[in-house]
């Protein structure tokens, strides 16, 4: 079974606004593959079509992963299937605790059809476990699990929270929506660290971003460039040092010239 990550042809609208217009990526399992382009380009519209957003209608292309086309499965399956999206915005949730909401995610993942979710769920004392050495390697304080989900909490609160819960999923494929949005060089760092432990052969990722500053600390093996709704243009590492120094608009250039 492939843990590749393929997009076809994918054209997707919100109400009538048309953003994707023939996306055509693929994500070989096991590798960081980052997706740059400028605001308004379709990159978050991408990671939520992916995750299975309701918001969004799919008018055509297909989206293959574990050799399944995942647009006919719900945003529940695709998780228990293995995508996780770590949102550029994560909402609040009163009355949540962090450690309720970690355990009922990651008894969700290991429920079994046809059993009594008893039998599949973690003993409490295997997931106070996996919880302190998940948040110990992201330098984060053990009162964090009482506190509500994301109320109150700082922008890299809220990322290192998002990777808390990659690392207790394990998923074959993470989608990271501009993780750097709204994080100091310290949280950066920190959420870094822990994205790089995790990738490797069991889990590629997705990552999105407008700069060059995130992938200082996440490596990505390839780059593709997104604008207005499409692939323009993919290559190695060396693709995202050039953005930085030039920018976008001899993308858009080439493109014209090209036309």
């Amino acid at each position: 079974m492939s843990n590749d990550l393929i997009i076809r042809d994918l054209h997707a609208r919100i109400g009538e606004k048309e953003i994707l217009r023939g996306v055509n990526l693929t994500i070989r399992g096991g590798t960081i593959h980052a997706v740059m382009g400028p605001n308004g380009s379709g990159k978050s519209t991408l990671a939520n079509i992916i995750a299975g957003h309701p918001s969004y209608t799919v008018t055509g292309g297909d989206i293959f992963f574990k050799d399944q086309n995942i647009l006919e499965l719900d945003a529940n399956e695709r998780s228990r299937l293995g995508l996780f999206l770590a949102f550029q915005y994560p909402v609040s949730v009163p009355g949540v605790s962090v450690a309720n909401f970690l355990r009922a995610a990651l008894n969700a993942h290991r429920a079994e059809a046809g059993k009594d979710p008893k039998q599949t769920a973690i003993p409490v004392a295997e997931f106070r476990k996996l919880l302190r050495e998940g948040m110990r390697g992201l330098e984060m304080d053990e009162g964090f699990t009482r506190r509500y989900l994301n109320e109150g909490f700082s922008g890299g609160e809220k990322k290192r929270l998002e990777i808390l819960q990659m690392t207790l999923l394990k998923p074959g494929m993470a989608i990271m929506d501009e993780t750097d949005s709204g994080l100091d060089i310290d949280a950066l760092r920190i959420v870094a660290e822990g994205v790089n432990r995790l990738a490797g052969p069991a889990m590629g990722a997705l990552v999105i971003t407008h700069y060059q500053r995130l992938l200082n600390y996440i490596k990505p093996g390839f780059v593709s460039v997104m604008m207005d709704g499409r692939i323009v243009r993919e290559g190695g590492p060396d693709l995202a040092l050039e953005l930085e120094a030039k920018g976008y608009d001899w993308v858009r250039e080439e493109l014209a010239g090209a036309a």
